[in-house]
């Protein structure tokens, strides 16, 4: 049997504790930096592993500090409640003594409709009409409507991404299918904050600029399917002050929403020198 793709890889957590996990990290040639989506998607099995029954609703997590893809991931998970209709529990990411990030996470048992409204799906080219990037992480495929160039930052435009992602394939775990969508709710919202400025890209991040998503809310509504077309239509509503504020929603191809999320992030200049903080640091 042949090892599964990276991202699907680091959702496998092994026990290592009554309350505790481990998981691998994704490498990356980038940035030797664990991505908030990893950490994101680790927080949503490990507490579907503590609540046997129930399903996420809810996740908010708060990105203390950068972790290293050389090492994996320690999940110390404290339950804070757990009854016939919601359990509640906070999830804890380590490397060493090094705190990473902490999650509180909802989950249900899910629920009968009293009432129903969503919002439409924007009128947006679909996955076909769209062309593909040249470079994609392994196993996932994501389509930028309208081929956005997030890179130059003589590029400007609205600022609004849509993107499609699916992934090839997902076991029948409702928590890794919410593990793998919420990688993509993660990166899109401070390109879609920089798109207005000119002279100011993606390029830039981590060289001559700071960027970093702080705090990410993802919230799931219904069920969802990874390995189909869903489209993470962002929209960044405010930046000042060093920061950035942005929301999105997640349509699936037949215009169902399916999820909502909102970040707060870091988009500032560099407080030291290139030479006082060097390459690759864990600093945002």
């Amino acid at each position: 049997m042949s090892e599964p793709y990276p991202i699907l890889n680091s959702l496998i957590l092994e026990q290592t504790g009554e309350s505790s996990f481990r998981g691998p990290s994704v490498p990356s040639e980038v940035r030797p930096v664990v991505f908030g989506g990893q950490l994101m998607g680790q927080m949503i099995m490990a507490a579907t592993a503590s609540l046997p029954g129930k399903t996420v609703r809810s996740l908010h997590a708060i990105f203390a500090r950068a972790g290293t893809v050389t090492l994996p991931v320690d999940l110390e998970v404290d339950v804070m409640h757990s009854g016939r209709a919601l359990g509640s529990l906070s999830v804890t990411a380590r490397q060493g003594d090094r705190l990473l990030s902490r999650g509180l996470l909802l989950l249900d048992a899910g629920e009968p409709d009293l009432i129903r409204h969503s919002e439409s799906k924007p009128a947006v080219a679909g996955p076909a009409e769209t062309e593909p990037p040249k470079h994609q992480e392994e196993g996932a495929e994501v389509r930028i409507v309208d081929s956005v160039d997030l890179m130059t930052p003589e590029v400007t435009g609205p600022p609004e991404l849509h993107i499609w992602t699916r992934f090839s394939h997902a076991p029948d775990d409702q928590a890794v299918h919410q593990a793998l969508l919420s990688w993509y709710t993660d990166p899109f919202l401070i390109a879609s904050a920089m798109r207005p400025h000119d002279g100011i890209g993606q390029a830039m991040s981590h060289d001559t600029i700071s960027t970093g998503v702080i705090t990410h809310t993802l919230s799931f509504h219904e069920p969802v399917d990874a390995t189909k077309w869903n489209l993470m239509s962002n929209r960044s509503i405010y930046a000042g002050h060093g920061r950035t504020y942005g929301m999105g929603q997640v349509f699936t191809e037949d215009g169902q929403q399916v999820a909502s999320y909102v970040q707060d992030n870091l988009v500032r200049s560099f407080r030291d020198e290139p030479g006082a903080r060097g390459k690759g640091t864990l600093a945002m």
